[in-house]
């Protein structure tokens, strides 16, 4: 069994259906050693796309969120996976319903492919390739979606009243506001997890700056899906956000999601 985009999707969609089953119990919360919250729904979800990651490819290393706190860290070439299986674990505490399953390869430091699924939304996010991304309406535990139901993704026009720039729930930072200051900023949405990405992506906002800490399992999916939409994804430096960064431990640097929006370097050589 070859690894598609369909296949993605797939393993996504079951694991969704896992995390919901949990969702909907009274779930304990344990700590990591970070002090990070964990329940059973991160670890079973990561059990299941492990094993079916593993029968779709068996040769393709994956790097998983759970795994790497329990230290085991693969190694890999120029192409791998990177897996959180529960991104956005405080929504999903809280019952906001914002947390996302996340799958993408990685390629030469690009995200080559990827899917995001918001079960609690019924939302999926996919990126078949580094060009094409598509959406669709998907309840926990339903079929994969037919070609006609698949509605292709792309970043909106800048809207001339300003934009709308989309920003962390649980991550807000000084840096975020003082950066947004250059822009002329109609609207500012929060959302939790990689859903931000994937607001871009679809055309609902048009700008999402991250000034704090995100490991590469947490945007890889997200990313994948925004640029196959038209977005770019870029460090402060207006280089690309690349993935495979062991020599950082995997942690990216700050980063911002630019749609129909110029980054500040370019808006002042123009």
């Amino acid at each position: 069994m070859s690894l598609t985009s369909d296949r993605l999707c797939q393993i996504a969609l079951a694991a969704g259906k896992v995390v919901m089953e949990i969702y909907d119990t009274d779930f304990d919360i344990e700590r990591k050693d970070d002090s990070s919250p964990v329940t059973e729904a991160d670890a079973r979800a990561e059990a299941l796309i492990l094993e079916a990651l593993a029968e779709a490819d068996p040769d393709l290393p994956v790097i998983a969120e759970e795994s790497v706190a329990e230290g085991h860290i693969p190694e890999h070439g120029h192409r791998f996976a990177l897996v959180d299986p529960l991104d956005g674990t405080k929504e999903f505490i809280n019952k906001r319903g914002e947390f996302t399953v996340n799958i993408a390869v990685i390629e030469y430091g690009r995200p080559i492919m990827g899917v995001v699924y918001a079960p609690a939304l019924s939302r999926l996010f996919v990126a078949e390739s580094q060009s094409h991304a598509w959406q669709a309406e998907v309840a926990p535990g339903a079929l994969m979606p037919d070609p006609h139901q698949r509605k292709r993704m792309r970043i909106r026009s800048a809207p001339e009243a300003g934009v709308t720039a989309i920003a962390s729930k649980s991550h807000r930072s000084p840096e975020t506001d003082a950066f947004l200051e250059q822009f002329k900023t109609a609207d500012i949405i929060s959302a939790g997890s990689s859903l931000k990405f994937c607001l871009i992506a679809a055309g609902e906002a048009d700008l999402y700056p991250r000034m704090g800490r995100t490991m590469e399992w947490d945007t890889a999916a997200g990313q994948a899906v925004a640029e196959a939409s038209g977005a770019r994804v870029l460090t402060e430096d207006n280089l690309p956000l690349l993935y495979g960064k062991r020599h950082r431990g995997y942690d990216n640097p700050y980063f911002i999601v630019y749609g129909d929006v110029p980054p500040p370097a370019l808006k002042a050589a123009e």
